[in-house]
């Protein structure tokens, strides 16, 4: 059974910026690496909307907060936060989006809503789809996979029939 997606329900967000944080910290000192203010920064960032933000975007705010306003400071806290699991690459728009899962091992399908542009991160397994299904009969093993789909939220869809 595939869990709702994180993003379209309303709920407390300090409680997402908290419990990511602490997790991002906790996998960084347990695999003796650091998250600095400026990666903890952005990560908070991207963890107090559930939208899909560019680089540049996560720039100007870190610019804003005193971090610098070179591009390399955002591509590499950025770069940092995918490697180690609390971000991910929405490919389809170029963009980073916060992991709802962050320290857990996981392959994650992305709903983007066309209207809000608010980003959804849904669970799946690679051995429940039909790209794992192949993979499998072919003896390819899946290291990465990106799932995402565009359409209407449930929020938007709701706001067009009232």
């Amino acid at each position: 059974m595939i869990p709702n997606p994180i993003g379209f329900e309303k709920h407390d967000h300090s409680h997402c910026v908290q419990d990511a944080v602490a997790a991002a910290d906790k996998k960084c000192r347990n695999a003796g690496v650091q998250l600095t203010p400026v990666r903890k920064r952005a990560l908070e960032i991207l963890l107090e909307e559930h939208r899909a933000l560019g680089a540049y975007d996560v720039l100007a705010r870190l610019n804003e907060d005193g971090y610098g306003s070179q591009p390399p400071v955002a591509y590499r806290a950025l770069d940092f936060l995918t490697k180690h699991g609390f971000v991910h690459k929405i490919e389809r728009l170029n963009a980073f989006v916060a992991c709802a899962h962050p320290g857990e091992r996981h392959t994650p399908a992305f709903l983007i809503c066309t209207e809000c542009h608010v980003v959804a991160e849904a669970e799946t397994e690679h051995s429940d789809s039909l790209m794992g299904q192949i993979a499998e009969t072919t003896g390819f093993r899946i290291t990465r996979a990106v799932l995402e789909a565009e359409g209407i939220c449930p929020n938007c869809l709701a706001k067009e029939t009232a």
